[in-house]
């Protein structure tokens, strides 16, 4: 079964004479917009930096963070030998 898988496979391959034919065939739609690409990226990493910050502050997991640092080292401390 799979050798004659194979064997279509390698027929079709011969028989496909450029890559959008290919793509025809297995009906690959992509949605792919090209008036995205002439527009200029306008990114504001040091504002983007800040408002992830001051999320993780506000929701707490700044707290969370620090505790599993602290828990994590007497852990270890704990736990080696040595």
């Amino acid at each position: 079964m799979v050798i004659s898988m194979i064997q279509e496979m390698t027929t079709w391959m011969v028989g496909v004479t450029h890559w959008t034919d290919a793509l025809q065939v297995i009906h690959w739609h992509l949605p792919l917009d090209l008036a995205i690409l002439d527009k200029p990226l306008q990114v504001d990493l040091a504002g983007d930096v800040q408002r992830a910050f001051n999320n993780f502050v506000k929701t707490g997991q700044v707290w969370a963070f620090l505790i599993g640092i602290i828990l994590g080292y007497l852990f270890r401390t704990f736990t080696s030998y040595g």
